[in-house]
């Protein structure tokens, strides 16, 4: 009876978010201010509605209720209560609902914080988000249930997939959703500008914090999904340029470009256009991330999510959303005049300029890449594949460009930068950049990509340390006071630009992790018996043996390596090969991981013979760990910035 409880609230939902859009169109029509409050009401409601059709699944699963067709596809009763919860979003349907839970909670959200400071825009925004949820509702209802039963009931269900019961689930796709969704709230308060005619920097003030907050949140959910193939797919790799990795790339690319393009807007008031330009296609992308996800088209290590009947829906959701996003832009385009020109090529408004197009080629090179091979299997019915060497030649030489701007995009001057500028910002990061270099190539660094990252990290880093010396130094000089002091107040008083450049600064940290996990990898594949050794870099493996083991859902076999660096034992490593007891025979592979000076060694056993010889990868992945600690600290930095600006709201 609950989960009925929850499908007549999801169905209720959609007929209140049809009431959501009509009642603020007609309090704008006949200028009656209830219709608007009703409009909002209208938000709240859906909020609580879907929430109770979470609610009801949630439960479902946590009864073990097999007459629910969902939870007979995603789960038995063998499997953990932690997984269990989390299998709300371990299936297309389940997804789905929590899509349109969080874009009714930041709806809700968006409604209450801003219905006081934006009266004008506001029955756009809430007509435009109720607009979106009755489109993933009418999905959700009609294409796409979770609320199905099946008759009879069934004594078990099939389990949710091996791969997805890891702590990864349940954590990647909320952060991910987080980001996707988060990114309609700055795409309605643009759209509600141009329909309002408030065509200033008002939207653009709105809407900072929701775009720090969703693109922070696809940054953690992308790194940590990357962070999840590393150590449960047992390839040794974090990123493979699947066609669903790209599909959350997508978005991050633009929406860093929209990040950094609004300030020019804020500074100067140029790239109006633009900035309405890049959040459409941003939340437009997140929308074809859904999609990828969703349908299946493209062949992908998310194979477990296919629906390609229904992604058809979505694709036609997110034509219409495209459509009509960019023909209110263009119809209103002629109030978006500004008579504010370029006044130089050398300046930070052109550098930013750069910025943007050269993530927007980035983002083009991606998308190309991700769906080449639809457009030849759809042609040609020839299937092709797009891989690393595609990427590396195209999409890295634009990245290193990218980063070049990063350096010096926030040092050089607004307007016109003069050669004094030029040579007071950039003479001694030049130099400190070509020193680093050089010493990156007597300690043995030869490769022509690494080299150059090696350049624009010290060049980076180094406009990075000269800005918060000069201001520093300025303040300390300023108030008598020490550096250190000195530094605090530099902080202090522009919170907002030094958390932009910590942010930076995990850029680096991550940058100087892919080089070295990358470039320098070493990798073996080998067959052993008991007792074999083998070698990879200054490490010798010797296999013990095979054990059996069982966990609570799942029996296997883990082997014993003892590795040694040198004639010094340092460490167990014990990959398994599991099997699980549901439905799915599938087995999975569990990678041994022992880190070592800031890298892993890396052991996956794919393969097991009946007499007990077994197939090895063996991997090791200097400098890994900087990748995580990159995104942490990116994390830190727009946190810190998220933090100064409530204290001078308040």
């Amino acid at each position: 009876m609950i989960i009925e409880i929850g499908y007549f609230a999801v169905i209720a939902a959609l007929v209140v978010s049809i009431a959501g859009i009509l009642a603020p169109l007609i309090g704008l029509k006949t200028g009656n201010p209830a219709w608007i409050r009703a409009g909002r009401q209208a938000v709240t409601a859906n909020f609580i509605l879907i929430s109770l059709g979470c609610g009801s699944l949630i439960y479902s699963f946590l009864l073990r209720d097999f007459s629910v067709k969902y939870v007979v596809m995603n789960s038995n009763s063998r499997l953990p209560v932690f997984y269990t919860v989390a299998a709300l979003w371990g299936g297309h349907e389940g997804s789905l609902l929590f899509w349109a839970w969080i874009l009714a909670a930041f709806a809700t959200l968006a409604a209450w914080i801003h219905w006081k400071s934006h009266p004008e825009t506001m029955p756009y925004l809430l007509a435009i988000e109720s607009s979106l949820t009755v489109g993933f509702l009418a999905l959700i209802i009609f294409l796409s249930s979770p609320f199905e039963r099946v008759f009879p009931a069934l004594a078990e269900g099939m389990d949710l997939n091996p791969l997805l019961q890891d702590p990864g689930m349940v954590f990647h796709p909320p952060f991910l959703y987080l980001g996707y969704v988060g990114f309609s709230i700055p795409f309605s308060f643009a759209l509600a500008a141009l329909l309002s005619g408030r065509l200033g920097e008002e939207w653009i003030r709105a809407t900072h914090r929701w775009t720090l907050f969703s693109w922070i949140m696809l940054t953690f959910g992308i790194i940590m999904g990357g962070y999840w193939a590393y150590y449960e797919l047992g390839w040794g790799g974090y990123w493979a340029w699947d066609p669903v990795e790209n599909a959350s790339f997508m978005p991050w690319l633009v929406g860093t470009a929209f990040l950094h393009s609004v300030m020019v807007q804020e500074k100067r008031k140029m790239f109006k256009v633009w900035n309405l330009f890049l959040i459409i296609v941003t939340f437009s992308l997140s929308l074809l991330g859904t999609f990828l996800v969703r349908s299946g088209i493209l062949s992908s290590v998310h194979a477990f999510a296919n629906d390609p009947g229904r992604g058809v829906y979505i694709l036609i959701f997110m034509s219409t959303v495209l459509i009509l996003s960019f023909g209110i832009l263009i119809i209103r385009s002629n109030k978006l005049k500004v008579k504010i020109e370029m006044d130089s090529v050398i300046s930070r408004e052109s550098a930013y300029l750069f910025n943007n197009l050269f993530f927007l080629i980035a983002t083009a090179t991606v998308f190309l890449g991700t769906l080449y091979p639809l457009l030849v299997d759809t042609l040609y019915g020839t299937k092709v594949t797009v891989g690393a060497p595609y990427y590396n030649k195209v999409f890295l030489p634009i990245v290193l460009i990218i980063l070049i701007l990063m350096g010096i995009a926030p040092m050089i001057a607004w307007r016109k930068a003069s050669m004094e500028n030029l040579r007071k910002n950039f003479l001694v990061p030049v130099i400190a950049a070509l020193a680093g270099t050089v010493i990156s190539a007597i300690i043995g660094i030869r490769q022509i990509y690494p080299l150059a990252a090696a350049f624009i990290v010290f060049f980076v880093a180094a406009t990075i340390i000269s800005d918060l010396y000069k201001n520093s130094s300025y303040w300390a000089s300023h108030s008598g006071t020490s550096l250190l002091t000195g530094i605090w107040k530099a902080w202090y008083h522009n919170q907002r630009r030094y958390g932009g450049l910590v942010t930076h600064i995990g850029v680096l940290v991550m940058i100087l992790g892919i080089i070295g996990s990358s470039a320098y990898k070493l990798e073996k594949t080998i067959i052993l018996k008991p007792g074999d050794e083998f070698s990879l870099g200054h490490y010798s493996y010797k296999f013990q043996g095979l054990q059996d083991v069982q966990g609570i859902n799942w029996e296997g076999a883990e082997a014993l390596f003892n590795v040694y660096e040198g004639n010094n034992f340092i460490a167990e490593m014990r990959p398994q090969k599991r099997r699980y007891s549901g439905g799915s025979q599938m087995p999975t592979t569990e990678a041994a991981i022992y880190p070592r000076h800031m890298g892993d060694l890396y052991l996956s056993m794919t393969d097991i013979t009946q007499d007990g010889w077994i197939t090895v990868m063996a991997f090791q992945n200097p400098l890994i760990h900087w990748i995580w600690y990159g995104g942490g600290i990116m994390g830190l930095g727009v946190v810190l910035i998220l933090f100064k600006r409530k204290r001078r709201e308040s």
